[in-house]
C-alpha cells in the first residue's frame, strides 16, 4: 500500500526530531482537553438556560462522545489512506464546524442544534486522539510510555484546569447571576424567555473565537514539521507472531483495553462533569461550585506529576496502572458512605464532595497504563487498534447518561454507585486481562506471560 506521504520509522527519528515531535503532539492534548473540558461548565449552564433535568442535561456528554464510537473506525480508514497530518487537518477542521454551529444555536436557543455541534466537535477530536495516540506510544520506549502519556496528561489536564474557569468568566456575571439564576426559575412567560435568551446568546461571541482558531490549527498542523510515521510495516519477529492474526478482533489484550478505556473515560467524566451539580445540591451557589472541576483536574495532575517522577524508576507503569484501579474503587464506595461537613480549601461543603476531587488522582495512570498495554505487539495493525481504543471514548457519552438517570431517579449521591463496576472491570484489566493474548487456552502453552511494562 502506498504511504500518502514519504513516512519513517519512528526508531529512526533522532532525539531532536523525537522532542519536537512529543512537543507537537503535546500541543494538541493541549487543545484536546480545553475544547473537552468545557463540558463541566456547558452542563449546569444548559440545565439553567434551557430548563433541564439531570438526564437531559448529560445528553450535552453523549452527543459530544458519541461521535467517538460513529468515527473512531472511519477515522482509522482515513489516516491510512491520507496520513497522520493531513487527517489531523480534518479532524481540527469538524472541529471548527462544530464550533461554528454554536452561532446559529446560541441565536435561536435550540437545544439540538447545540448538541449537533457538540457531536460534530466530537468526530473531529476522534479524528485527532487516534492519530495523536498511536504517536506517544511509538515515539519512545514501551517500557517510558506511561512515562510520555503522562506528560500528555498533564497538557491536557491544564488546558482542563483553565479552559472552565476562562469560559466561567466570559459568560457568566459574578455580581448578579447568583440572583438572576435564583429568580428566572420563578419567572413566566416573556419575561422568563427575554431572561434565557440573554443567558444562552453569551456562548455566541467565545465559541465563534474558538471556530475561527480551529480552522487555523488545521492549517498550522499541516504545515508543522511532524514526520509522517510509519506504522504499516512490521519487523521481522512481530510479522512471525502476528502471521495467524487476521483483524484487531484477534487480539483479546486490545479488545479488553477498549473495554477497560470505556469505563475509565466514562468514571473520570462523571467525577469532572457531575461535581459541580454536587457540590451545589450540598449548599454552594453555582458560581463557587464551578472551580471545583478545575480542583478535580488538579488532582490528576498530582498523579501524573509522581507518574512522570517514579516510573519506571520505582514503579512499573503496569504496578501504577493497579494501584489507581483499587484506589478508584474505594474512594467510590466511601463516597455512597461517608457524610459530614468539612471546611477545606476556604469552602465548607460534605467530605463527599472532595472524595470526588480525589478522584481525579485515582483516575490519574489509568489511561497512561492501559493504552500502552492494549498497543502493545500490534504492529501493523496499530492504527486500526488506536481506532477502537479510542472508540471506547464513547464511555464518555453512555456513562454520564446512567449517572444522570439514576441521579434523577434515586439522589447524586447514589447515582455515584455506578463507578464501582467500572472499577472493577478496571482492576480486572489491571490484574488479569491485559496479559491475554489468546482468547482460547494454547495447547501447551495455555498461559503466555505478558513482560511487566
Amino acid at each position: 500500500m502506498a504511504l500518502p506521504e514519504k513516512s519513517v520509522q519512528a526508531s529512526s527519528l533522532n532525539s531532536r526530531d523525537t522532542l519536537i515531535s512529543i512537543s507537537i503532539i503535546g500541543l494538541l492534548f493541549f487543545i484536546f482537553g480545553f475544547v473537552t473540558w468545557i463540558n463541566a461548565i456547558l452542563i449546569p449552564f444548559f440545565k439553567i438556560a434551557f430548563e433541564l433535568n439531570n438526564f437531559e442535561s448529560y445528553l450535552v456528554a453523549f452527543a459530544f462522545y458519541i461521535a467517538y464510537l460513529v468515527m473512531s473506525l472511519p477515522a482509522g480508514r482515513l489516516l491510512k489512506k491520507i496520513g497522520f497530518k493531513k487527517g489531523m487537518m480534518c479532524g481540527f477542521w469538524a472541529m471548527g464546524l462544530g464550533a461554528l454551529l454554536f452561532v446559529p444555536a446560541g441565536l435561536t436557543r435550540t437545544y439540538p442544534l447545540f448538541l449537533t455541534g457538540l457531536f460534530t466537535i466530537g468526530v473531529g477530536l476522534s479524528i485527532l486522539q487516534t492519530a495523536a495516540n498511536p504517536y506517544i506510544t511509538i515515539l519512545g520506549p514501551k517500557e517510558r510510555a506511561a512515562q510520555r502519556f503522562s506528560v500528555m496528561g498533564i497538557c491536557n489536564k491544564l488546558a482542563g484546569i483553565i479552559a472552565p474557569l476562562l469560559f466561567a468568566a466570559v459568560i457568566l456575571r459574578p455580581e448578579t447571576d447568583h440572583e438572576l439564576f435564583r429568580q428566572v426559575t420563578l419567572m413566566k412567560g416573556e419575561a422568563k424567555e427575554v431572561v434565557l435568551d440573554e443567558i444562552i446568546g453569551r456562548v455566541v461571541l467565545p465559541y465563534a473565537v474558538v471556530a475561527l482558531v480551529l480552522l487555523v490549527l488545521g492549517f498550522l498542523v499541516r504545515l508543522s514539521p511532524l514526520p509522517e510515521i510509519d506504522t504499516d510495516h512490521e519487523d521481522e519477529t512481530l510479522a512471525v507472531t502476528n502471521a495467524g492474526k487476521k483483524s484487531i478482533f484477534d487480539f483479546p489484550h486490545l479488545v479488553l483495553g477498549a473495554l477497560a478505556i470505556f469505563f475509565h473515560v466514562g468514571s473520570q467524566v462523571i467525577a469532572v462533569d457531575s461535581v459541580v451539580s454536587y457540590a451545589s445540591q450540598h449548599g454552594m451557589s453555582f458560581l463557587e461550585a464551578k472551580t471545583f472541576p478545575s480542583y478535580t483536574l488538579t488532582a490528576t495532575i498530582a498523579g501524573y506529576l509522581l507518574g512522570i517522577s517514579f516510573i519506571p524508576k520505582l514503579v512499573s507503569q503496569l504496578t501504577a496502572l493497579k494501584i489507581c484501579t483499587v484506589l478508584g474503587l474505594v474512594l467510590s464506595v466511601l463516597i455512597l458512605f461517608l457524610k459530614g461537613q468539612v471546611d477545606l480549601f476556604g469552602h465548607r461543603t460534605d467530605v463527599s464532595v472532595w472524595l470526588i476531587v480525589l478522584l481525579g488522582f485515582a483516575n490519574s495512570m489509568i489511561w497512561a497504563g492501559v493504552w500502552p498495554l492494549a498497543l502493545d505487539n500490534l504492529g501493523r495493525f496499530i492504527k486500526t487498534g488506536a481506532s477502537l481504543l479510542i472508540m471506547g471514548l464513547c464511555g464518555n457519552a453512555i456513562m454520564p447518561l446512567i449517572y444522570g438517570y439514576f441521579a434523577d431517579q434515586f439522589g447524586l449521591r447514589e447515582a455515584y454507585l455506578v463507578l464501582v463496576p467500572c472499577y472493577l472491570y478496571l482492576i480486572f484489566y489491571a490484574f488479569y486481562g491485559h496479559s491475554l493474548k489468546h482468547w482460547k487456552p494454547q495447547k501447551y502453552h495455555p498461559y503466555e506471560i505478558h513482560k511487566d511494562l
